[in-house]
């Protein structure tokens, strides 16, 4: 016996089955330990980057700059890297993969800046930038988080 169809033409409704919808079946890898390195190395540098933009603010009404439009400027460029540097952790944390690119990009930028500071006798704060950037850029091609980082978009993962 048929059920009765709400289809005003009398047409059958489609049924979802496996081989329509394959990543229903596809099983996500659990989260490994490197992308919750990665999420929270990526989470502090964008605390950082939001406590420079917040103190640059407050110098720019505490001092006097020698250019309003560059003080303005740059505060807003610091803001911006604070909020897509977290944007890139929490995507990552999620397991995007194109998360993976910017943290990269990003952590190469702090070991750029990590070795003028270390060869210039500030052992302390090049260490500080240095050690996190390094092992966030481990884990980023450690095999297990790669796996996990297959998802481009959508509840489903894209190999």
């Amino acid at each position: 016996m048929s059920r009765p169809s709400n289809n005003p033409l009398g047409r059958p409704e489609p049924q979802p089955n496996d081989a329509e919808h394959p990543h229903t079946s596809v099983q996500r890898p659990t989260r490994p330990l490197g992308v919750f390195v990665i999420a929270a190395v990526l989470g502090l540098e964008a605390l950082g980057l939001a406590a420079a933009g917040i103190g640059l603010t407050v110098g720019a009404f505490t001092q006097t700059p020698h250019s309003v439009a560059s003080a303005v400027f740059l505060i807003v460029l610091v803001f911006a890297l604070a909020v897509g540097l977290a944007a890139v952790a929490f995507n990552a944390f999620k397991g995007f993969r194109w998360t993976r690119s910017a943290a990269f990009v990003w952590q190469l930028l702090m070991v750029a800046i990590a070795m003028p500071a270390l060869l210039s006798g500030a052992t302390l704060t090049g260490l500080v930038l240095l050690i996190p950037a390094l092992a966030a850029a481990y884990y980023l091609f450690t095999p297990k988080v790669v796996a996990f980082s297959l998802r481009a978009g959508g509840d489903h993962p894209v190999l």
